[in-house]
């Protein structure tokens, strides 16, 4: 099985579904909640969620960690045949390592309007990188939006 097919509804609601439940992870620990898993040949070779304040560490983002994860599990940094699902719009920080790991396509829930490096904020497939990821937003918009809702009432309830 290769990768180079587009996903059925059914697949890609089920993989969506991978990273919202790791986002649910995230609020659970009081982080943003950002999940995000990494497909290969149709099988998920990691998953992660945000731990910025769990770790004490700018850099625990879903995103990075899922990739370093797939780096792991595969033995390269070279991610082509890999496919991110995220939550949420990659922060510019998250798009450049899709971009640097030559991520092959990017589905993400809501759209980041602050931080957004794929269209949200800022896009970076605009400028001549020698790899753009294929971008797809608003796979499970409404309920990866109404998980960000959620974190920040109980943020400002505290």
């Amino acid at each position: 099985m290769t990768n180079e097919r587009q996903y059925s509804e059914t697949e890609l609601l089920y993989y969506m579904n991978e990273a919202y439940a790791e986002a649910r992870k995230a609020l659970e620990l009081g982080e943003v909640p950002v999940g995000a898993v990494v497909v290969w040949d149709g099988e998920i070779v990691s998953r992660a969620y945000n731990r910025r304040e769990t770790d004490k560490n700018a850099l625990r983002h879903a995103e990075l960690s899922a990739i370093n994860a797939a780096c792991g599990a595969l033995h390269g940094w070279r991610l082509h045949k890999a496919d991110l699902f995220v939550t949420l719009e990659p922060c510019v920080m998250c798009a450049g390592a899709c971009i640097s790991s030559r991520v092959k396509r990017v589905y993400y829930g809501a759209k980041d309007t602050r931080y957004g490096g794929f269209g949200g904020f800022i896009n970076l497939c605009d400028h001549e990188f020698n790899h753009i990821p294929e971008i797809y937003g608003g796979i499970m918009e409404d309920e990866c939006a109404a998980l960000m809702r959620e974190f920040f009432v109980k943020l400002r309830k505290r």
